[in-house]
């Protein structure tokens, strides 16, 4: 070791301490303010978090459940806000939201922890009978090898997560339509229980066009086995909304669609047991409630 290496060292402990005692000092105080829209949080939830720190900012991220958010700065209220999720499977009891910002002139990391409480949502319990054809529960050899076609293409595009925020403001319905089927629901196929349902159905007959929730990618568009004709939109940071069973698509991969665009036509394609429109939301791997994303106030 050179003597000049011997002089950084300690150097580059001070700045280390510093910024682990920025981030500590920072933690303890009461004047930064973290809300969560809705205010009670259930597993299923979308959840918009809102953040109003003690100091200005240069940038402000944070890990929620395992996940990692990137937040935007809004002029509006002068507060910094994520959009994130509650997964249908996380158990009840309390969270910690943790954040990191960096300082607007001093450039040093700080950091505050935050807890929230999550409950158990009332979600339907009742079992509806449903009958499809007997090649969605028991598909033939040549049926499978198409089945793990799709789900090799779902693992590959479900799981992309882009940097960049396309979503701008509240999410709307995809259609002016009654629902039919709610997100949470038990579903059983042929007397056999599958798994919750994780959308929600609009009761539309086909040809019923369907609009973009809100703006951003094209990331599929195209028919599979169970979804039928669907279209997948990226709309950033992890962000998914998809829609299946349907007649007709509208839009081509790559495309950037605005909110309220029209991407495709309602049907009963793929595993449906008659004409209607299914829409999922998807964030960072999981599953939430489109109805409670459709409530919340975005900027």
């Amino acid at each position: 070791m050179t003597p000049s290496d011997k002089t950084r060292l300690p150097l580059r402990a001070t700045l280390a301490i510093a910024c682990v005692l920025a981030y500590i000092a920072d933690a303890s105080a009461a004047t930064w303010s973290i809300k969560a829209q809705p205010a009670k949080l259930v597993n299923g939830s979308p959840v918009v978090f809102q953040v109003q720190p003690s100091a200005k900012l240069d940038s402000l991220t944070g890990t929620w459940l395992g996940h990692q958010l990137t937040f935007s700065y809004n002029k509006a209220n002068k507060a910094w806000f994520a959009l994130g999720g509650v997964s249908f499977e996380t158990a009840p009891g309390k969270y910690t939201l943790e954040l990191t910002g960096e300082g607007l002139s001093s450039k040093a990391l700080v950091g505050v922890k935050h807890t929230f409480v999550i409950s158990r949502a009332n979600y339907p319990k009742i079992k509806v009978q449903l009958a499809v054809p007997k090649k969605f529960t028991e598909p033939t050899p040549e049926q499978t090898k198409q089945l793990e076609e799709d789900q090799k293409t779902k693992q590959e595009y479900l799981n992309r997560v882009t940097a960049d925020r396309e979503w701008d403001g509240k999410f709307v319905a995809a259609a002016d339509a009654p629902n039919s089927d709610v997100y949470g629901s038990q579903r059983i196929f042929n007397g056999v229980a599958q798994r919750p349902h994780y959308g929600l159905d609009y009761r539309v007959p086909t040809g019923t066009p369907v609009e973009a929730m809100n703006s951003g990618t094209v990331l599929l568009a195209r028919f599979l086995y169970f979804e039928g004709n669907c279209v997948f939109l990226d709309h950033g940071q992890g962000l998914l909304t998809l829609y299946f069973h349907l007649s007709e698509i509208k839009v081509k991969e790559g495309e950037t669609v605005n909110k309220g665009q029209e991407i495709g036509l309602s049907g009963g394609t793929g595993r449906a047991t008659g004409p209607h429109l299914h829409v999922a939301v998807r964030w960072q791997g999981t599953y939430l409630d489109p109805a409670r994303l459709l409530q919340l106030s975005l900027p």
